[in-house]
């Protein structure tokens, strides 16, 4: 299936110094948000009051959600325990100020006005156990380990495509992979949407969506190396543009309709996850057009980069 010509010839790598250095902009702007502006952590990283309830008769998360944030709860975590009517509700007490006295948090003065705030939609509603505070150690813990994850899979990715391709592939794709996650932690931290365990997952979903569609590029630069003998570097990786173009957009296009569907129909719940792929798709699309390939041709990649010139050399004839 194609919806762009395979053998046209845009010249895309014409813009490289232009799209390199929007690039370069955006990723000192998102490290400006993320250092000075911060993250809005949620619950699952800043920790908060657990409040579990039952009500009578069977009720929806939608509506325990909308009753919470008509009182002021407005990012509580609503989930179901299991069945339609015992719900679990964790929050921050942001609500109501004489819920943290001296510096320290009252989860029964918080349980009061969630309980007051649900009486106000359904009166059939009633704590099933004492509250309790889940203090932010834990999220201390998941942050660490968040960032240890992100860094770990673009280490290893490093590592693969230089034993795959070639160092300075290794270089471009690592390059592109920090270019596309900071620009997209940036972007979430500098509209301020609440950064969970959820958003993180997403941004690791990220580095492996962005790192598939230069591999696919990749391939198709080595492909192109092989196959032509005089070409200059700059026609080889244009040429590798152009052919999987619509590959690319294709693939985006109909992740980012999943995710928009993910967004309008899976709930509150996974808005986080739908939101960051989103930018995270866009920003990647572009990467794999405008940033990874000029990096690789200012490298200096060649044809004898990926081809074996000597069989006396074993590093070069290993190769595939």
């Amino acid at each position: 299936m194609e919806i762009f010509d395979p053998h046209s010839n845009i010249d895309f790598l014409r813009w490289g110094k232009v799209s390199v250095t929007i690039s370069v902009l955006l990723i000192i702007v998102s490290i400006f948000f993320i250092t000075v502006r911060g993250l809005n952590y949620g619950l699952d990283f800043t920790g908060g009051v657990l409040v579990q309830v039952t009500y009578q008769q069977p009720v929806d998360v939608g509506e325990v959600r909308g009753a919470l944030a008509t009182s002021g709860f407005e990012n509580a975590v609503v989930q179901s325990l299991g069945g339609t009517r015992e719900i679990s509700i964790r929050l921050q007490p942001k609500a109501d100020p004489s819920a943290i006295v001296g510096g320290v948090v009252k989860p029964d003065r918080v349980a009061a006005d969630v309980l007051k705030a649900l009486q106000t939609k359904r009166s059939d509603v009633a704590l099933s156990r004492p509250p309790d505070f889940v203090g932010p150690q834990v999220g201390a813990e998941l942050r660490n380990s968040g960032i240890i994850a992100v860094i770990v899979v673009i280490v290893f990715i490093m590592v693969y495509l230089g034993m795959r391709f070639e160092k300075r592939f290794a270089v471009a794709a690592v390059a592109s992979e920090v270019h596309d996650t900071l620009i997209t932690v940036g972007i979430i931290a500098a509209v301020q949407r609440e950064f969970d365990l959820t958003v993180l997952a997403s941004v690791l979903a990220v580095v492996g969506y962005s790192i598939n569609d230069k591999v696919v590029v990749f391939d198709r630069v080595r492909e192109l190396f092989r196959s032509s003998r005089k070409a200059e570097p700059a026609d080889v990786l244009n040429r590798a543009i152009n052919n999987t173009l619509s590959r690319t957009i294709i693939t985006s296009l109909f992740t980012g309709i999943t995710m928009a569907a993910l967004y309008f129909f899976g709930g509150p719940a996974v808005h986080g996850f739908a939101i960051t792929m989103l930018i995270g798709i866009v920003v990647g699309t572009l990467s794999s057009i405008f940033f990874a390939n000029p990096i690789l041709l200012w490298l200096g990649v060649s044809k004898k980069d990926l081809m074996p010139v000597t069989k006396e050399n074993p590093e070069l004839a290993r190769r595939p």
